[in-house]
């Protein structure tokens, strides 16, 4: 990793939305949240829009839109629909000449959240036109991937600038699984994708991830950061994660 290129921290603020859903009531708001963890030092702010819409709603994603003021990240499956929707909301005309991401991910009803990364090997031809269709309206696009060298290698196509590898295995305790992310993370450098990260992290799992494998630029963790904001608040739960990516 480059020393002039500080890692990135991405704050998922789903389960804010997560929260509101619950009651169907105004609050609390994602965006709200979303403007709380920039200012304790956010680099980026991730939701996911799933097919159920269980927390992220439509009307949000145009409010973030304009109110995030670094990189808004939009977790999303390729189908028609979620393709209409990035479409319409990172329109040009719209984001005043910024440019924010979509991040390709698997979804399958009624899981409680996301199971796997992303089969590009199955799904290349799909995948590849989705991607330079997002690609040439000048939006940022990324794969939520399992750290497998083949799935690395079928992502390196037009318009994908950065690949998520899936830390979940990592996550849930298999120590081991940190030489896999190591080699996706390896390939990955050699074939001149930017890399992040995501799924199941801590920060008490963090640490000896980004001692490892440091060419993991950007993290995105969302989960764990709320969870933790219920008994510290969202700011210390945010810089505390900072802390551990930037030492």
């Amino acid at each position: 990793m480059n020393s002039a290129s500080p890692r990135r921290l991405g704050v998922n603020i789903d389960h804010v939305a997560t929260l509101r859903q619950a009651r169907r009531s105004p609050y609390p708001d994602p965006v709200i949240a979303a403007s709380v963890a920039e200012l304790s030092g956010a680099d980026q702010i991730t939701c996911h829009i799933r097919g159920d819409r269980r927390h992220i709603q439509d009307a949000d994603l145009p409010r973030l839109r304009d109110s995030v003021q670094t990189l808004l990240n939009i977790e999303m499956a390729a189908t028609e629909e979620m393709i209409g929707i990035a479409l319409d909301v990172f329109h040009p005309d719209r984001c005043g000449g910024r440019r924010h991401r979509i991040t390709l991910v698997p979804e399958r009803p009624g899981e409680v959240t996301t199971e796997g990364g992303l089969d590009v090997v199955s799904h290349q031809d799909l995948i590849a036109s989705t991607a330079l269709q997002l690609a040439n309206e000048g939006i940022h696009v990324s794969l939520f991937i399992d750290p497998e060298d083949e799935q690395v290698r079928a992502s390196s196509l037009p318009g994908i600038d950065m690949i998520e590898l899936n830390t979940s295995r990592y996550a849930e305790g298999e120590a081991t699984d940190l030489e896999r992310l190591r080699s996706a993370a390896l390939l990955a450098e050699e074939l001149g994708l930017e890399l992040a990260a995501g799924h199941g992290l801590t920060h008490h799992n963090l640490p000896a991830l980004v001692r490892h494998i440091p060419e993991i630029v950007e993290y995105n963790i969302g989960h764990s950061i709320i969870g933790r904001a219920v008994f510290v608040g969202l700011d210390t739960a945010v810089r505390d994660l900072l802390a551990i990516i930037r030492r």
